[in-house]
């Protein structure tokens, strides 16, 4: 397990956890938002290989404009 920051809040997640998981996790729609890593930008084709590390620092937030 690793210790992560989520929108200011502590989380604990499994080791090699990935983004697109966290937002399952999250019930997050994955199509519906927007996620910041450690300041950059994270493409949402790349949720599925981009892996949480300890003391990662996200920030997700709703996408506007969308159908």
């Amino acid at each position: 397990m690793i210790s992560i920051v989520v929108n200011g809040d502590a989380r604990i997640v499994p080791d090699h956890a990935t983004v697109a998981a966290l937002l399952g996790t999250l019930g997050m729609d994955s199509r519906k938002v927007a996620v910041g890593r450690n300041t950059e930008f994270v493409a949402p084709e790349a949720y599925d290989a981009t892996p949480l590390a300890a003391g990662d620092r996200l920030d997700i937030v709703q996408r506007i404009g969308l159908v």
